[in-house]
């Protein structure tokens, strides 16, 4: 069992930002853990703007866990990839993978969009990357602080420019 866990982490990650075209300057870096947000009370991840339909790619290579309706996330995929983490795909327009599928850096995943609570507002990704394995170290005394032993900041994950 440990040497399963292990071989997550000697998986080499190199992600990528996730929405093809995009660059840092297309979402706010401030925006993780930001607060207030919504009825969610903190945003857990960063929301990268661009064209209602751009596609969206996977960022690392791993096997996709879901495909459906989250609710407030609207269309969402979650890809559990190199490390032992989720990448959270929400307000998608389309989807282009299956559940178990396998997903190569890269490939196309779906669509921005507007979908669950994103409606009305302009067309994003929200991307969120969890770890399976807590941080306890990550723990503060914010909103939600015990929550950042699971959440990573996209912003130190993703390359680009």
């Amino acid at each position: 069992m440990i040497a399963v866990f292990a071989v997550g982490y000697l998986i080499p990650e190199h992600a990528i930002i996730p929405v093809q075209g995009a660059s840092k300057r297309d979402w706010n870096p401030s925006s993780f853990w930001y607060e207030p947000w919504g009825r969610s009370g903190v945003h857990k991840g960063i929301d990268i703007f661009a064209p209602y339909g751009r596609p969206v790619v996977a960022p690392v290579g791993g096997i996709v866990l879901f495909r459906g309706d989250m609710g407030m996330g609207g269309r969402a995929i979650i890809i559990l990839g190199p490390r032992w983490r989720f990448h959270y795909f929400a307000h998608l327009s389309q989807w282009h993978v299956s559940p178990l599928s396998f997903v190569s850096r890269g490939q196309l995943i779906g669509e921005v969009g507007t979908s669950g609570n994103a409606a009305g507002k302009p067309p994003h990704l929200h991307y969120a990357i969890t770890s399976l394995l807590p941080r306890p170290w990550r723990i503060s005394n914010a909103t939600q602080g015990w929550k950042r032993m699971f959440f990573l900041d996209p912003n130190g994950v993703v390359g680009g420019t």
